[in-house]
């Protein structure tokens, strides 16, 4: 069977811990690098990333190289497709108009549980 695509639940990626943030988004570029569709969604507190300027202004680690923001901006433009839980959106006050141009729009668990249960795609969750 082949794969046909890799969905990644972004659900314990806290914008207050900032050093394993950048992970699904190089983890998420690697395979799309090689062509496989990737998804992303965005749940619980990690919906706090697509809004402006959050991410731009977080780092893994202490050498600051890379920002998250640039991490999932790579992600974006090897074509990962990245999608926000409105649930989550509304819990933290925001809206999809208000998100950053690579939230490619809604997406949350009943999307991720499709790709879940789906013998073709291969899950993770962060």
């Amino acid at each position: 069977m082949s794969i046909q695509g890799v969905a990644f639940q972004l659900w314990r990626c806290d914008p207050n811990d900032p050093d394993r943030l950048s992970t699904p988004f190089f983890d998420a570029s690697a395979l799309a690098a090689f062509d496989v569709p990737v998804e992303l969604y965005f749940t619980a507190r990690s919906v706090l990333l697509l809004a402006p300027g959050v991410a731009d202004a977080l780092y893994s680690g202490s050498q600051q190289i890379k920002s998250v923001g640039d991490y999932l901006r790579e992600a974006h433009a090897h074509g990962a497709r990245m999608y926000a839980c409105t649930d989550a959106l509304q819990a933290h006050g925001l809206s999809l108009g208000g998100l950053i141009a690579q939230c490619d729009g809604p997406g949350g668990v009943v999307q991720f549980t499709g790709r879940l249960i789906d013998p073709s795609w291969r899950c993770l969750v962060f």
